[in-house]
Order: structure tokens, then sequence, then C-alpha cells
């Protein structure tokens, strides 16, 4: 690969639209799920599978039935993406959705 491309790869990439919005972690062998809001969904499965691994979730529910069910019973969801045309709305936006998936699936926040 050229330089030329590489730098078109790498301006692409930081251009690129975040998709924001809220998620769930979910435990297959207990039924609990845990939810949050994101302004990055497709960096925040790897955030939180890379804490569990290391043993250092800051939430000890989820770290707990990580350590007794192991990674094969989680799984990572996208509930609702999240957008609106006044970027300042969207922090706001992103707790209120939360709540609401919060209290629609009996969930847990992810932190905390």
């Amino acid at each position: 690969m050229d330089g030329k491309r590489k730098k078109e790869m790498l301006r692409e990439f930081k251009e690129r639209k975040q998709q924001q919005g809220i998620f769930a972690v979910r435990c297959a062998a207990t039924g609990e799920a845990w939810v949050a809001a994101s302004p990055n969904l497709d960096a925040q499965q790897n955030r939180i599978w890379f804490a569990l691994r290391q043993g250092g979730h800051p939430n000890r529910d989820i770290q707990a039935a990580w350590n007794t069910h192991g990674d094969a019973q989680f799984r990572y969801e996208i509930l609702e993406e999240v957008t609106d045309e006044n970027p300042l709305l969207i922090a706001s936006l992103l707790k209120d959705r939360a709540r609401h998936w919060r209290a629609q699936l009996g969930a847990g926040a992810v932190i905390g």
C-alpha cells in the first residue's frame, strides 16, 4: 500500500461518523441485563470486554457474572441509535433514553 492510499484511509477513518446510542450487556445464564449510553457504540463492546477480561470492570455485578459464567454467556446489543440536529442535545437525549431502556428492561446501569 502506498503512502497516498494510507493517508486517504486515515482521513476517511477520522471523518467517519460515530454511531451514538444505547446498548445493553446481557448475561444469558442469569437473564440479567445492564444498559448504558455511548457516544461511540462501535468501540464500546471492546472497552467493556477488555475490562471484564482483565477483571477490573467497575460494575461488580457484571464482573461477578462474567467470572462465574464466562464470556460465552455474554452478548452486546445495540438497543437504539440516538441522533439529533442539535449536537448540544445529544448528551441529554442519551441520558433520557438510557433511563427509559433500564426501566423497560428492568436492567441495571453498566457503570455503577
